[in-house]
């Protein structure tokens, strides 16, 4: 066979791993469907009823040939004007909206400075076309304000997470200024930052107030809070044309179905409708982090951090024992292996209570 000694040393290091079909009588304490949306079933009906209305159901092609329906264009502009940016394009995953952004928009001449944090799509991304590419340290806007001033580039690129997606720990406000003050693009991914954070629950944008300019690109995913499919990215008119004439997955792949694209429309005017009492329930959740295992969190990504592989494995399987699914995290999607609980709104807050509980005892 032809991976066999690797398939035996993923297994030997404690890093193997396989599919598993979900257990839906499980608590879920696993997913990044942070507001429990995915749940609700008022959300899907609507949606149904709406698209049952069509006369066909498939987006049948790309954005570019045929695949542009008024459904993608009514979200795009909800976007828009909830975000406060001059336009918007839906891509078909967030894994899929970094990789269009960043090929696209390095060019040769340019360099491009990501946090060492970032996602890995970001990262494969960043491996394309020979690109230049300067990784800084996680969060340290100093560093990244020394080497874009020593930076000859002919555009300047920074890649940033609004909520990074293992640590759960929020970017660093100072970067937005330090990026306007050097006129460079800044691209924030809010995948695990929208539908959690802010006054309007759209992010970190929202959250620390910034006023959008034309260096300023968003992105978001479908598939976290929104509890759909998809992503999309805001940016400038102008960065969004561009975009749309050189990102290869938005040019070469099926538009995004008609269906994630209005569950997720209709998600987002329920978030909007009900920030109120989603902002306390994810209150309520960090509370109760702080209250038992004193750990303070910025989103709902709770992580533990364990180190051991074989450790972290046996604590999550004494939690799904007790019915609780939660992450076990480890290299390389992490340095070290972690626990990842997600403080789940789609999970009642007393039941979320039990398993801090739980695992403060297998600490």
């Amino acid at each position: 066979m032809f991976y066999t000694n690797e398939l035996k040393a993923l297994k030997r290091s404690g890093r193997y791993r396989t599919r598993e079909i979900i257990d839906t009588n499980l608590f879920d304490f696993a997913s990044n469907d942070y507001l429990g949306l995915s749940h609700y079933k008022e959300i899907h009906t609507k949606t149904s009823q709406t698209l049952s209305n069509l006369p066909f159901h498939s987006t049948k092609a790309s954005l570019l040939v045929n695949g542009y329906h008024q459904i993608h264009k009514d979200f795009e502009e909800s976007l828009c004007k909830i975000n406060g940016f001059e336009d918007s394009v839906i891509v078909g995953s967030g894994f899929s909206a970094n990789i269009a952004m960043i090929e696209a928009l390095v060019r040769k001449g340019d360099t491009l400075f990501m946090d060492e944090k970032y996602h890995a799509s970001g990262v494969l991304a960043s491996n394309l076309n020979g690109m230049d590419v300067v990784i800084f340290k996680h969060n340290d806007a100093n560093a990244l304000k020394v080497a874009l001033k020593n930076s000859n580039a002919k555009r300047n690129i920074v890649a940033i997470e609004g909520i990074y997606s293992m640590d759960g720990d929020l970017c660093n406000r100072e970067i937005f200024t330090i990026c306007d003050d050097a006129n460079a693009l800044l691209i924030v991914d809010e995948a695990h930052s929208s539908g959690i954070v802010g006054d309007k629950l759209m992010g970190v944008f929202d959250l620390y107030n910034i006023t959008i300019k034309s260096n300023h690109i968003k992105m978001g995913t479908l598939g976290k809070a929104y509890g759909s499919f998809g992503a999309y990215i805001l940016g400038s008119a102008h960065i969004i044309e561009y975009l749309i004439n050189r990102a290869k997955p938005i040019i070469y792949a099926t538009s995004l179905s008609l269906y994630d694209t209005l569950l997720a429309h209709n998600a987002l005017l329920y978030i909007i409708k009900n920030r109120k009492s989603l902002k306390s329930e994810i209150i309520k959740r960090q509370k109760i982090i702080a209250d038992i295992l004193n750990i303070e969190i910025d989103g709902l990504i709770l992580p533990i951090y364990i180190g051991d592989n074989k450790k972290v494995i046996e604590i999550k399987e004494q939690l799904l024992a007790k019915g609780y699914a939660i992450g076990a995290i480890r290299q390389p999607t992490v340095p070290q292996a972690i626990l990842r609980v997600i403080a789940r709104v789609g999970e009642s807050s007393k039941r979320f209570e039990k398993l801090c509980l739980e695992i403060k005892t297998l600490l």
